[in-house]
């Protein structure tokens, strides 16, 4: 299912230059399978202490559609998820996974097109005992993450936009684009080379 939120619209790069490095993932956190879509949705966020899954797997049933359900965990042992967790995810509108861990049934995830951000992949399951409470801040790639906050991921990243910063980060994104996209290349590499030398030649550089 594809996100309908405006944000599905704006690249992480421009969202990264507005926003700043500390709301932009770990590289660790990539795309799962390639060509993956750019996603964009509100999170709903879970925490899993490693080597458990229980709460990702509740949240499946509990989260919005077009919910982007955030993981925090850091397990590198054992998998969060599977192919069929992904699908019913996917089933009940689900956009994406991103999960500061690892999945399994890579194969089955990526024959569905469903999106998994993640550190990688395990064939081995995590157990279903630890009960936390599900909406509750955490951390996900270095990131602070709140339930609300929009996520958006496409393969370039993954970048957080709080959810009291989603208007002012949107109209500051639409207008970055447009910008970009009046100016072109021939300007762009003229506006470069001023900025370049000017910052070779205030720092002493000569040819």
């Amino acid at each position: 299912m594809s996100s309908t939120t405006p944000f599905a619209d704006i690249p992480t790069t421009t969202l990264a230059d507005i926003l700043g490095r500390e709301q932009v993932m770990d590289i660790t956190i990539r795309p799962l399978w390639p060509s993956m879509p750019r996603v964009a949705g509100p999170a709903f966020t879970v925490q899993c202490p490693p080597g458990d899954n229980l709460m990702l797997h509740a949240a499946i049933h509990r989260a919005e559609p077009g919910s982007v359900i955030v993981v925090e965990s850091g397990d590198l042992d054992y998998a969060l998820a599977g192919g069929n967790v992904c699908a019913v995810a996917q089933r009940r509108g689900v956009v994406a996974f991103v999960a500061d861990g690892l999945i399994r049934d890579l194969a089955e995830v990526r024959e569905a097109g469903f999106p998994v951000y993640a550190r990688g992949v395990i064939p081995f399951p995590g157990s279903k005992k630890a009960v936390r409470p599900l909406n509750e801040p955490v951390r996900c790639g270095g990131v602070r993450v709140e339930a609300g906050d929009v996520v958006v991921a496409d393969e370039e990243g993954v970048v957080v936009v709080p959810g009291a910063r989603q208007e002012e980060v949107l109209l500051q994104a639409k207008a970055k684009l447009a910008k970009e996209a009046e100016q072109s290349l021939d300007a762009w590499q003229e506006a470069h080379r001023s900025r370049i030398d000017r910052i070779l030649a205030e720092s002493g550089f000569e040819e």
